[in-house]
């Protein structure tokens, strides 16, 4: 077990409005601008970012940071790999498999430039369906599809799962590891400080005009601003609960076109 905080952020796509290439998600779709700052801002504060296979070797004084992008947008490898690589920066990038070669998407080559830059390409599930969903041959498709694909198109080791939409528990969990996955991880707002092989790791949301100062106490998990998410998070598992995971997401869509 390790006590030293791993901030772990996560987010989709980058964009600076609506007309960008990409799918631009008006929650979620982070302005490239601000992407650049709080990259600056993280090695202007000592963080290194690390690669889920060098999480091992980091000495424990908690200024590991691990970028994490969900989904596969365009504008990982337009925006985000070039504004990485000029600051020496790496990313995970959890590709969901069927996105590969879709409008606004990644397409294979893209998958294959950003293995070869250097970054983490892992496994969002093939359809992006939520995994407590499936019932245990589908889950057992899901896992083992996307993976085979990214290592395919990588021609590297895929052994980490963001699972979609952070939905899923234990039995997911256990079927990912047996699968040959290590790292998992949900979207439970958290510093990982007491982090075990295994177990699901915490992430940070990074959401459109966050200021950098809140975006700092939710890398540090100081004051108010990331207990607020959590709390969020928690408090929204009840409706999803009880509408079930799609009735939960058509109400989502309909609120946010409002």
């Amino acid at each position: 077990m390790s006590t030293t905080s791993l901030p772990v952020l996560m987010y989709h796509g980058l964009h600076a409005d609506a007309r960008s290439s990409g799918r631009f998600e008006s929650v979620y779709s982070v302005a490239p601008a601000e992407f650049a700052a709080q990259l600056d801002w993280l090695l202007q504060n000592g963080y290194r970012s690390v690669r889920l296979c060098d999480l091992a070797a980091q000495p424990g004084d908690g200024k590991a940071v691990v970028i994490t992008f969900d989904d596969g947008d365009v504008s990982n490898v337009e925006v985000a790999l070039p504004l990485l690589r000029e600051r020496g920066m790496v990313a995970e990038f959890f590709v969901t498999g069927d996105f590969i070669d879709s409008g606004g998407m990644l397409t294979s080559a893209d998958v294959r430039a950003l293995a070869e830059a250097g970054m983490g390409v892992q496994s969002h599930g093939q359809t992006h369906r939520y995994l407590e969903d499936l019932d245990a041959d589908a889950l057992v498709q899901e896992l083992t599809a996307s993976k085979r694909k990214l290592e395919q198109l990588t021609g590297h080791r895929v052994d980490a799962l963001a699972l979609p939409g952070g939905r899923g528990g234990e039995r997911e969990r256990r079927e990912a590891l047996r699968l040959g996955y290590r790292h998992l991880f949900n979207s439970v707002p958290g510093p990982n400080r007491r982090r075990h092989d295994g177990q699901f790791l915490q992430r940070l949301t990074v959401t459109r005009g966050i200021a950098l100062e809140a975006f700092s106490a939710m890398v540090e998990w100081r004051g108010l601003q990331p207990r607020v998410a959590r709390m969020r998070y928690h408090a929204l598992a009840l409706p999803k609960k009880l509408l079930g995971n799609r009735r939960y997401e058509r109400l989502r869509t309909r609120l946010l076109r409002q």
